[in-house]
Parts: C-alpha cells; structure tokens; sequence
C-alpha cells in the first residue's frame, strides 16, 4: 500500500493498462489517412480523367416551339442549299436563308425577298442599310418592281403601320392583304425577323416605323429610342441606328408620331440627311401640317411622299369603308392617292374587299414606292 501511494502516477496508468489487457486504438492517424487517401483519389481524377462538366449531373430534353409557325419559313429553312428557281428570283450575292423566303409565294422579285449584303453595313447595333458600291439603294432594290405604264390611270398606295408588334395577327394581316399594299412595321416585335420575312415572302415592299416627338411627349410616348427634339444630333442618329438594324430589306421609313419633331428643321435635317446618305425613302403620315420633311426630302434627295388620309380613325367598318370612298374619289381628283391603316383585323378585313373590288372602278392599287417622288 505504502509503495504504490510513492509511486508516481504514470507507473501506476501504466500496471492500470497491464492488468486489464487494453491497448489504445489510434484513431486519428486513421482518419487523418483517409481524407489523405481521398485528398489523393480527387487529385487523380482531375489529372487522369477527361471531364469537361466537372462531374456534374447532366440531363438531355428536346426542345419544341409551340408556336404556330410559318409554312413558308418554315419549309424555305428546311431546304438544301442548292438553288434551282428562276435565277432573277435568286440574284448572285444574296444570303440563302432569306433568298429561300416566298420561294413558294408571291411573285418573282429580284430583290424584295433578299437582303443583299453589298446594300448592308454593320454597326454596333446591327445591320443597317447603305447605298452599294455600285450605287444601287435600298430604295431602288427592295421596291415592289411595278410598271407605272401598265397603270395610266388614277393610283391609290395603301400603307398598313403596326405590324410586327404582335406576331399571330401580323401574320394574320399579311396572309389577308394582297401584294401591291406596302406594311410598315414597329422596331419592338419579339418576333420581327419572323414576320418581316413572312411578308417579303408574300411580295410585299416593307418599311421601318419611326418613332418621333410628339408635342405632348411624353405623355403621349411613341416607344424606346423615339429621337426628341433639343437632343445632340449624333445622339439622335445612334436611337435611329439601332431602330434600322432591328430588320432589313425596307425600302424607307415612315415616322410614328413626331409632329413636334418633324416641325424642328435643326432636329429632322441630320436624320434626313442620313437617310438621304443611305439611300432609303421618307413617307410624311400627314398627321401634322406644320411637318418640314418635304423640303428636307427634296433637299437630301429623299425618295418622298406624303399620306393624305388615315382610314381608320374611326375604326368601325362604316367610317373605314367611308375613309376608303374618300380616298378614291382624291385619286379620281389628282390622280393619285395614299392612305395610312392600322393592322387592326377590322381594318385589314375592310381594306381586303374593298381592294378587291378597285380594278372594277378603273382605279389601280399601286405600292407606296410608286408614288414616291
């Protein structure tokens, strides 16, 4: 007794452990060598193992459009890139997936359904139009080609403005209307490559809205990039560029809205100018009588006319067909007429009949292009 209460503590754990016969299990050593081990394993992996993902999970799904789509479009994009139609319909230099567009549609147009690169420059905002290094225009090259001789008598151009904004009834539209109207679409559709093509299938010349200043702006706001009055003009001129770049192949522009900037020589004269410099038209929506375009037009040499009436102000089928008999009897006094409508289905259904009926009056439905001084 006495010896073991002078013995010091660590002889005493060490006959403690003797006499029971247990001996200690080192688990730290063991766990620090299997995260070793694991450390190891991952370091190989990287090294010896071609895994781009990383390891991560990875799923397949098809993916399925359910929106209606174009058959023309559609099948055009679908075809092998070997062209065998009229060559005039396909002319050398054209891209193939807009060339495809309308092949099954619509008259054979040279250049209408194409967007021909030598009438193309690319900015930062896209592709805009510009006159070819032969000196061929957009104008000249995506007009509908219509004979002004094989109509000597009185002409009315119908702008239909609006399109592209909703898709279904842009297609809707274009499917009702016949060739010879001219469609100006809106910079805002999702879908705007779509329908532009739709129509240029459908042989109709095109034109880009505009948005300008009106005089209670804005609190009446024709959209984004609408060009304002007392901004700097090369500001002005880059919201024009990159509404031009939201499609191609138009023949001009047609301004939405705008009576206090198409009223600002020192504002419009720059857009003209370039638009003059690019080689594209200018269609005044006579919505404002103090508009200075005509003088800007003629001064830039901008292909240019003005519309005289808006259809369906009213837009009950009454008044529209009422706007429409006006309009032929202003063609009948001197001996043309343009008349701007919406793409509301009531108005593209009323203007449908009544162009149908025209050519019985001794009154020819021409495109707005034919018109344009």
């Amino acid at each position: 007794m006495a010896n073991d209460l002078s013995t010091p503590l660590t002889g005493r754990r060490q006959r403690l452990r003797r006499g029971t016969g247990r001996t200690h299990f080192p688990v730290a050593r063991v766990l620090f060598g299997i995260i070793a081990l694991i450390a190891i394993g991952v370091v190989l992996r990287l090294v010896l193992v071609d895994e781009p993902n990383g390891g991560l999970p990875t799923i397949e799904a098809a993916i399925t459009n359910t929106r209606a789509s174009n058959s023309v479009a559609d099948s055009a994009a679908s075809r092998p890139a070997t062209i065998t139609a009229d060559p005039m319909q396909y002319p050398a230099g054209t891209m193939p997936s807009d060339a495809g567009v309308g092949a099954e549609t619509g008259p054979a147009v040279s250049n209408a359904a194409t967007i021909l690169a030598d009438l193309t420059e690319e900015t930062s905002n896209g592709a805009i139009p510009r006159i070819s290094s032969s000196g061929e225009t957009p104008f000249a090259a995506y007009k509908y080609p219509f004979d002004l001789a094989s109509a000597p008598g009185p002409k009315i151009a119908v702008i239909v403005t609006g399109l592209g904004i909703n898709e279904q009834g842009s297609l809707d539209a274009i499917g009702q209307l016949p060739d010879l109207v001219t469609l100006a679409f809106a910079p805002y559709g999702k879908a705007l490559e779509h329908t532009v093509a739709a129509a240029r299938g459908g042989g109709h010349e095109i034109m880009l809205e505009v948005p300008l200043e009106p005089f209670d702006y804005p609190q009446n706001d024709p959209g984004p990039h609408t060009l304002l009055t007392g901004e700097p003009p090369r500001q002005n001129l880059e919201k024009l560029f990159w509404l031009m770049a939201r499609f191609g192949a138009y023949t001009g522009v047609i301004n939405n809205m705008g009576a206090r900037f198409t009223a600002s020589g020192a504002d419009f004269a720059p857009v003209m100018e370039e638009l003059g410099s690019r080689g594209l038209g200018y269609i005044d929506d006579g919505s404002s009588n103090r508009s200075v375009a005509e003088q800007l037009a003629t001064s830039n040499k901008v292909p240019f006319a003005r519309a005289g009436t808006v259809i369906d102000a009213n837009p009950a089928r009454a008044s529209i067909l009422s706007a429409l008999a006006s309009l032929e009897a202003q063609a009948l006094d001197q001996g043309s007429a343009i008349g701007i409508v919406s793409a509301l289905p009531i108005s593209v259904q009323a203007l449908s009949e009544w162009a149908a009926e025209l050519d019985s009056k001794g009154i020819a439905l021409v495109p707005a292009s034919a018109l344009m001084k």
